[in-house]
């Protein structure tokens, strides 16, 4: 079995078992192309922000991007570009320790680990590793602002009903 094979195989995987059973609001599923196959490598999910958070209210796209080294290496995993927030690069990518492969990345994490992982970052940043100046500045400097602009942004992103 090539390489791709095995990363196909677990991603398919991790789908069955989503879909079995997921943590209420969010969302994960592989990409529908236009004649209508499904490509595993890609998943558009949803994060939606913790309650009682200044998050809370915003779901937040997130697409995951699985190479053929999966699992062993992780996905890269993307906000729209800009997105607000202290670990996240202005390109979108996330910077976090178990989707690094040098340091926190393990082949057993599941999707749902990495979404309910991201959903943690959203509202308790590292500041130990910042990808962007501007969250990171105002997390730092100024909670209250910083604060606002999240909730900004959740509006931006607001809850499908």
């Amino acid at each position: 079995m090539s390489s791709g094979g095995i990363a196909r195989g677990r991603l398919a995987e991790e789908r069955k078992a989503w879909r079995k059973n997921h943590p209420h609001g969010f969302v994960a599923k592989p990409e529908t192309l236009g004649d209508g196959t499904v490509n595993l490598m890609v998943w558009h999910c949803t994060i939606p922000g913790k309650q009682g958070t200044d998050w809370e209210g915003g779901n937040y796209p997130l697409t995951l991007h699985f190479s053929e080294d999966y699992p062993s290496k992780p996905p890269k995993c993307k906000f729209p570009t800009n997105f607000f927030h202290p670990n996240v690069y202005p390109s979108g990518t996330v910077c976090l320790s178990i989707l690094n492969e040098d340091s926190g990345w393990r082949p057993a994490i599941t999707v749902k680990q990495i979404l309910v992982g991201i959903q943690d970052l959203l509202d308790l940043p590292n500041p130990a590793d910042p990808a962007q100046t501007d969250g990171y500045h105002l997390y730092i400097q100024d909670l209250v602002e910083y604060k606002r602009r999240v909730r900004v942004q959740a509006k931006q992103y607001p809850a499908l009903v």
